[in-house]
């Protein structure tokens, strides 16, 4: 029996949920819970991320996890959706991650663009600079909002140290003028 295009839609919706749950419960419990922090390839990874600003992880491990995924997670979809929705719901999952892992570099590396972009932007750097306990879906704010973890900052203030390089002019050394409604620089304390 072939999938209908309704069917196959609420697949498509439903592996891309799916996804930005994942990554919000992801970020939130391997990442920040205290107890699993240490103890998962993830934590690990995410801690260096906090830590330096500009680290991510090497892009063979993302792969191979997603790879990973899904090889699981194909079969069994499949097996409970039937073939057409099984697909579709397994390669929107894994479509809206990578479409994830795209997002997150290009948060750290590129001036955003557009109304999604710069709210994107100040979303995830709340969680970055003022409060790691908030805004830990990145594509999307609706698990915070779900789980009551969603804040905002009229402006955020971003560590010198970990400053983006699209954030800073490069012969002042301060927030680009464009920007500087929307951003600060917390500087070193000197001496």
């Amino acid at each position: 029996m072939s999938a209908s295009p309704l069917s196959l839609l609420v697949a498509l919706v439903s592996g891309i949920l799916t996804w930005t749950l994942l990554e919000y419960l992801l970020h939130r419990f391997f990442g920040h819970h205290r107890a699993l922090v240490r103890r998962s390839p993830f934590g690990i990874e995410h801690t260096a991320h906090h830590s330096k600003g500009d680290y991510f992880a090497a892009t063979w491990k993302k792969a191979s996890a997603a790879a990973v995924v899904l090889a699981l997670m194909t079969p069994l979809s499949m097996s409970l959706l039937g073939l057409g929705n099984g697909l579709a719901y397994s390669a929107s999952f894994v479509s809206f991650y990578l479409v994830y892992e795209w997002l997150h570099r290009r948060l750290h590396t590129a001036e955003g663009v557009g109304p999604y972009g710069r709210w994107a932007r100040r979303h995830h750097f709340f969680h970055h600079f003022h409060d790691p306990s908030k805004n830990h879906g990145v594509t999307s704010p609706l698990w915070d909002w779900v789980f009551g973890t969603a804040a905002t900052a009229p402006r955020i203030t971003v560590p010198e140290k970990l400053a983006m390089r699209w954030l800073v002019d490069a012969e002042s050394g301060d927030v680009h003028r464009h920007l500087q409604g929307r951003y600060d620089l917390r500087r070193a304390k000197k001496g």
